[in-house]
């Protein structure tokens, strides 16, 4: 299997030009001398070599002056008052959460409350009790394929950010306990993970990702007495600067980037600012800068989406191209116009997307990832970045739409600042369309619609995208109605993974039991760009907002797949008409996909639907539809699934066809009880 997939990637580099190849070749001779040079690099770097590098006569001297620079963060004591002042029981939150992590007891990726144990083994899948071993990072096939290991797991217990409660409790309490429990968990980390030679290597994000952490880490406890051992801080400090040097001689560059590229590019602008003029720290800023202000141009549209068509990863690479220019501004270093501009156009599609609940729609892929993650609300909650840009850069307008729970803020800004950010007028809601990215946002008071009909993801190559053209969720009277199934997980089941990403777990028509864009075998991140979306109609009143769009996916086999939605803004009542024209006969299924709180209740040819304590009627009209109800699941968070349902229309013969559904509020409709 592993030949198989060694010869796919031949296929796909041999189809590049010469150019390319030739350079590839290059680059990939060079890391595999990593090998050996690895080792080298890391037995070398002697205490004398760090600060000669930095030219400082002891490591206290140069300890001290890093703990003089500047940092995009909160890092000082905190009043546990102030702090619960503007977050009610936040100290108490993070308080829980640090006594956890000290006992090395994690909550992630569905894993539910595991303990790591006295000596953590950094390459296990805690979940399923399987894992990696050791050797040389690029040659550790860390997909496991056939087996229901998830190197996302050790992955993110290595990023190490369920230590960031110890050290906002270390700032609330002073309490040693803190800078201990993180000291010795660091310290096995190193001693555990040798430059280039565990699976924690195998992926450049990763050691990106880890500098984030790291960096902060230091700031917090750097002045604590656990930390003032000189063979823990010369340690400490030699492995933080290979994780800068390793991610630049190791950066994942392609001739499309996504996420992992741009947390590449983040973690050495953060290690270029947090070692200032030490060796090639300078050389960090500059390649990481340099690439961030190119990568924001082209991979988050112009109206602030991001073109890996994921919510969640929205919010990843907001974060990954936010903090560097905090901490460049920190610095006083200059930011361009330009790139503070597309930061404010993420901000406002966050706005949009983000319900009077603070929920977020499960669009694409979600693998619950972050960069630095400081507050206690809801995971699926991104509101606390469109205060933060807001407040970074003085813009009025996001300000005013800032809302939700502010313990991110407070972490980044202090407690008197953020108790001080709460506009008295906020904006009245409106419907957005944002036709680059390919989102369409329904909005009136409690009602919230949210519509794809944009690029298949990563420049059509698919990626973190789904089969999802055409697909909705819809939020009615503040209540949950109709949702996308989610991501589940993404190497520990390739059958999930595709089933998750697939046509038919998505609220959209599905035709032949075919794909809309069809899967690239192999590649879990691949899809054909065959669907070609595009809104042919966006209206937005007082009254009621439309949408009308189609694709082309079902174009190989005869069909035309076209949508309208509409949505009554004073009722709530939603309408979806479907029309599938073509030729011959087909068999076509028409799937939406209920929130798990959502109970159905059908008699005769009526569909009650209650959640929230809302209740709705559901009717349908068209020729030659059958309907069934049928359990599945939602997966809200990476690794966990939920018991849910579905309506499902289902329709066998000859074209054009057409359905009409409407969901109705209770008060709009006589046929479900109250």
């Amino acid at each position: 299997m592993r030949l198989l997939d060694a010869a796919r990637r031949a296929r796909r580099i041999l189809r590049k030009s010469p150019t390319y190849v030739a350079k590839r070749a290059l680059e990939e001779g060079e890391r595999e001398l990593d090998r050996w040079l690895a080792p080298m690099r890391e037995r070398g770097f002697s205490r004398g070599r760090l600060l000669a590098m930095a030219r400082a006569a002891s490591i206290d001297e140069l300890w001290t002056r890093l703990r003089q620079r500047p940092y995009p963060a909160w890092t000082s004591a905190m009043d546990p008052a102030a702090l619960d002042r503007v977050e009610p029981g936040e100290s108490t939150r993070i308080r829980d959460a640090a006594r956890l992590a000290c006992a090395r007891t994690v909550d992630l990726l569905g894993t539910g409350p595991v303990a790591l144990g006295r000596r953590i083994d950094w390459a296990h899948d805690y979940r399923v009790g399987m894992g990696w071993p050791g050797g040389f990072a690029r040659s550790i096939d860390y997909v496991n394929r056939e087996r229901p290991s998830d190197v996302k797991v050790p992955w993110e217990i290595s990023r190490l950010q369920w230590l960031i409660p110890a050290g906002q409790a270390y700032l609330l309490d002073a309490d040693e306990q803190y800078a201990l429990a993180a000291r010795d968990i660091l310290q096995e980390w190193m001693d555990g993970n040798p430059l280039g030679y565990t699976v924690n290597w195998s992926c450049t994000m990763e050691a990106a990702m880890r500098i984030f952490t790291w960096t902060w880490l230091f700031h917090v406890f750097a002045n604590s007495t656990s930390w003032r051992d000189e063979d823990f801080r010369a340690k400490f400090l030699g492995s933080l600067y290979l994780h800068g040097d390793f991610t630049l001689r190791h950066i994942e560059k392609a001739d499309v980037n996504g996420n992992h590229y741009t947390a590449d590019l983040a973690g050495l602008v953060m290690a270029g600012h947090f070692f200032d003029d030490v060796g090639n720290a300078g050389r960090w800023q500059d390649v990481g800068w340099r690439g961030l202000q190119e990568e924001i141009e082209t991979q988050v549209f112009a109206d602030g989406v991001d073109f890996e068509a994921s919510v969640p990863y929205h919010r990843l690479v907001f974060e990954l191209f936010l903090w560097p220019a905090l901490f460049r501004k920190a610095c006083g270093a200059s930011l361009p116009d330009s790139y503070v501009q597309r930061l404010g156009a993420m901000a406002r599609f966050t706005a949009a997307y983000s319900r009077p609940d603070g929920t977020s729609p499960l669009w694409g892929d979600a693998d619950d990832a972050r960069a630095l993650p400081f507050g206690g609300q809801k995971l699926g909650d991104h509101r606390y970045l469109i205060g933060l840009t807001a407040f970074a850069f003085g813009d009025a307008d996001l300000a005013a739409q800032a809302e939700g729970p502010r313990s991110e803020l407070v972490w980044v800004i202090g407690p008197e600042l953020a108790a001080s950010f709460a506009p008295a007028v906020r904006p009245p809601v409106q419907s957005m369309a944002f036709p680059h990215g390919g989102a369409y946002v329904m909005r009136a008071g409690d009602h919230h619609v949210f519509i794809d009909c944009g690029p298949v993801g990563l420049a059509g190559r698919g990626g973190h995208g789904h089969n999802d053209a055409l697909s909705f969720e819809a939020w009615l009277a503040g209540a949950p109605v109709v949702v996308d199934r989610g991501s589940f997980v993404y190497t520990a089941s390739f059958e999930s993974r595709n089933e998750f990403r697939s046509t038919s777990s998505h609220n959209t028509p599905w035709i032949d039991r075919a794909e809309m864009n069809r899967f690239d075998p192999g590649n879990l991140w691949n899809l054909q760009d065959d669907a070609q979306a595009e809104c042919t109609t966006w209206r937005t009143g007082d009254e009621q907002d439309q949408f009308a769009g189609r694709h082309q996916g079902y174009r190989r086999l005869g069909v035309d797949v076209a949508r309208e939605i509409r949505l009554d803004k004073r009722s709530g009542q939603l309408e979806i008409v479907d029309t599938i024209d073509g030729e011959g006969e087909h068999e076509i299924a028409v799937p939406l996909h209920l929130a798990p709180s959502v109970r159905v209740d059908r008699s005769g040819g009526a569909v009650c639907l209650s959640s929230a304590g809302r209740l709705f009627s559901l009717s349908a009209s068209g020729d030659g539809w059958e309907l069934t109800i049928e359990p599945t699941s939602i997966s809200p968070s990476y690794g966990v699934v939920e018991p849910s349902h579905r309506l499902v229309w289902r329709r066998q013969g000859v074209l054009p066809a057409r359905l009409a559904v409407t969901i109705s509020p209770d008060g709009n409709d006589t046929s479900c009880p109250p």
